[in-house]
């Protein structure tokens, strides 16, 4: 692409797919100003993509996919229309690196394929907008983001720039149509695209060199200042309608039940539930419409479970015995259980993945959770539409200090309307306490982040958090068990920003109702506190856009339903169990129910549900119970199911 202006009567343009296997022979070979440019500032741009399936439309010949190979994927795939640029690229890239013959009217993939997809230079090469934007809606799963880049179109516009290049001595100049921003972010916004990120960056002084041995030194005095690319970041929004699957456009009301629109308040009515959102809230029930009577029963929003490592579902606690010394801090932990407990951490690991997933996301339903932010990649197993609980997908992380070399690169690849998560200050030594100052140092702790555990953490520490405007997820179980140790009530209540998480059955006492009873019990917090910790504060710290954590028309029918207590909504949080909580729903679905609101339900809405035992608790869950107890049964033996400590068996129904 040579920034040089063509006459119309002397253009060498070809639209055809020959251009690009011509170009092909020297793309490598001829340094571009405006590709070094995209490359520094797209790269603090890229999503966390570890763990996530990721496409390169129009990747040419792999510039952009050996970057994309060294941040983990599990799964990449380019797609170019010219047979000698995928022949180079295969030349580059891994055997594992999926290379595809085609065009961007039809992108390789099934729905909701892809995490992330690249479009870099291309769509000045694109007719059909509005086609290529459907296209990536289709194959992006919800949250998904892409990244689109090219010449600034206002800077080619006015300086007359083609885009082209060098062969033989001869400019070859490609059919290229320039589109306003404007009317780029309109069509992706109109195929549900939201903007995450908008730069439009000038030359700078590293792209000086190539103006200098090209001659053309005044060219870039004279760009000083204007933008030469646009880098676009756009998010695939939730549909609206459905937020799940085609099963939640059935209709549903709930009557009769109290329902608590905040820690403090009750009110009486109807919710009415459409699409997987709430419709209305109303004072009279519908009578053509079904109902799911919820009399002795109040509802409160789903619970959001801020931190939680769901593929260790099934384990136990691993760990010191009881009376041994307390661990100093995290890593020491993490290095000792795999000594002392390799045999056990081995056997666990013969359980298929997906089945531990599962166990992990029941285990979090149990308990009246309905979205879960799972500290590790999101594995293709959490994004399917039957998956117990919602996964939130859109943040970027990192796991510690100690385990991440790369911790500040993951920061600056999180786009600017993401949070940041990572592990900081569990222990209790003065090196775990510096982690707080460290991350600062780092410039890495700001609004986006998220830290977890925060266990060291003295006022001064907490008092730079706030001033950072970052937010803590603490897990007091976990802590307890490792390091016979939690941050005190003065503590806790001087964090701005907090909100609660059960981390894993190989630390934590249970699930997300113990970590909030033991704050109230035990370390003394105040109930609206704890109340907010799991509904709206990690909804806010998380960015969580549909009206999780609260009861409030158009947003998402996250709801529990409990036994009808005379105490406010946050004491009753405070002091539920799982054998308290009677029916989930997400997005307006039954998840689970027991066996009294079972038999409420109309029959249509129990298709699906499984009867389960927890505890002696009977409960009906939406989960393929069958072939979740085979898979871990046929590696533990028979009647070993446990999940958070307790026994789970499966009940075929009289």
């Amino acid at each position: 692409m040579n920034l040089q202006a063509a006459a119309a009567t002397a253009s060498l343009a070809q639209p055809d797919t020959h251009v690009f296997d011509r170009w092909a022979q020297v793309y490598d070979a001829q340094r571009n100003p405006l590709l070094m440019l995209e490359e520094r500032k797209a790269t603090p741009l890229l999503p966390v993509i570890s763990g996530g399936n990721v496409l390169d439309i129009g990747c040419g010949t792999g510039r952009w996919l050996t970057q994309l190979e060294a941040l983990d994927p599990a799964s990449l795939t380019g797609i170019d229309c010219s047979i000698s640029m995928l022949e180079r690229a295969r030349e580059k890239v891994r055997s594992t690196t999926k290379l595809v013959h085609g065009d961007c009217s039809v992108l390789p993939g099934d729905d909701t394929s892809y995490s992330f997809v690249m479009a870099s230079f291309l769509i000045s090469y694109i007719e059909d907008l509005h086609g290529f934007a459907r296209e990536c809606a289709r194959v992006l799963r919800p949250d998904g983001s892409i990244l689109i880049s090219d010449m600034h179109p206002t800077t080619a516009v006015e300086r007359g720039w083609t885009r082209s290049f060098q062969i033989d001595g001869a400019t070859v100049d490609i059919a290229a149509r320039f589109r306003s921003l404007a009317e780029l972010v309109a069509i992706f916004k109109q195929n549900g695209f939201e903007v995450r990120a908008l730069v439009e960056p000038p030359f700078e002084d590293p792209e000086q060199s190539v103006f200098e041995e090209a001659g053309k030194l005044t060219q870039y005095v004279e760009l000083a200042g204007e933008p030469a690319i646009y880098i676009l970041v756009l998010q695939k929004q939730r549909p609206y309608t459905p937020l799940r699957s085609p099963a939640y456009g059935q209709e549903l009301q709930l009557t009769n039940a109290r329902i608590g629109i905040g820690p403090d308040t009750w009110m009486h009515g109807v919710i009415s539930i459409e699409d997987g959102r709430i419709a209305a809230i109303s004072g009279k029930a519908d009578a053509t419409m079904q109902s799911l009577d919820l009399s002795g029963y109040v509802l409160l929003p789903g619970l959001i479970n801020a931190h939680e490592h769901l593929e260790f579902g099934l384990f136990p606690n691993l760990g010191r015995a009881e009376g041994a010394p307390s661990y100093l801090n995290a890593s020491e932990w993490a290095n000792e259980i795999h000594q002392v407990h390799s045999r056990i951490i081995e056997q666990y690991r013969q359980i298929p993945k997906a089945t531990h997933l599962w166990w992990g996301a029941i285990r979090n339903l149990l308990c009246g959770v309905t979205t879960v932010c799972h500290h590790n990649p999101l594995y293709e197993e959490l994004t399917l539409p039957d998956f117990p609980v919602r996964v939130v997908s859109a943040f970027g992380w990192s796991h510690s200090l100690a385990f991440d070399s790369r911790l500040d690169e993951m920061f600056q690849r999180t786009p600017a309307g993401q949070p940041f998560i990572v592990h900081a200050a569990e222990g209790i030594d003065e090196g775990s306490r510096n982690e707080i100052v460290h991350l600062d140092r780092m410039h890495v702790l700001d609004k986006r982040t998220v830290l977890v555990h925060g266990l060291a953490c003295t006022g001064a520490e907490i008092s730079l958090i706030n001033r950072r405007g970052a937010s803590l997820v603490v897990c007091p179980t976990s802590n307890r068990f490792l390091f016979a140790k939690t941050l005190s009530r003065e503590s806790l209540a001087s964090v701005e920003r907090m909100a609660l998480g059960s981390d894993s059955p190989i630390t934590a006492e249970g699930d997300l109702l113990d970590e909030a009873r033991y704050l109230h019990a035990s370390i003394g917090l105040d109930v609206n506190t704890i109340y907010r910790m799991v509904t709206t504060n990690p909804a806010q710290m998380l960015h969580l856009a549909d009206g999780q954590g609260r009861i409030v028309e158009a947003g998402t029918a996250d709801l529990i339903a409990v036994k009808s207590p005379q105490n406010t909504p946050a004491r009753a949080l405070s002091e539920l169990t799982y054998a308290d909580v009677e029916v989930v729903l997400l997005a307006g679905r039954v998840q689970m129910a027991s066996p009294d609101l079972y038999k409420r339900l109309p029959q249509d809405l129990r298709i699906g549900l499984n009867l389960l035992e927890v505890s002696g608790h009977r409960r009906w869950v939406r989960a393929p119970l069958t072939a979740l107890f085979d898979a871990v049964e046929n590696v533990l033996g028979e009647g070993t199911v446990l999940i958070g400590g307790r026994g789970v068996r499966h009940v075929e129904p009289l």
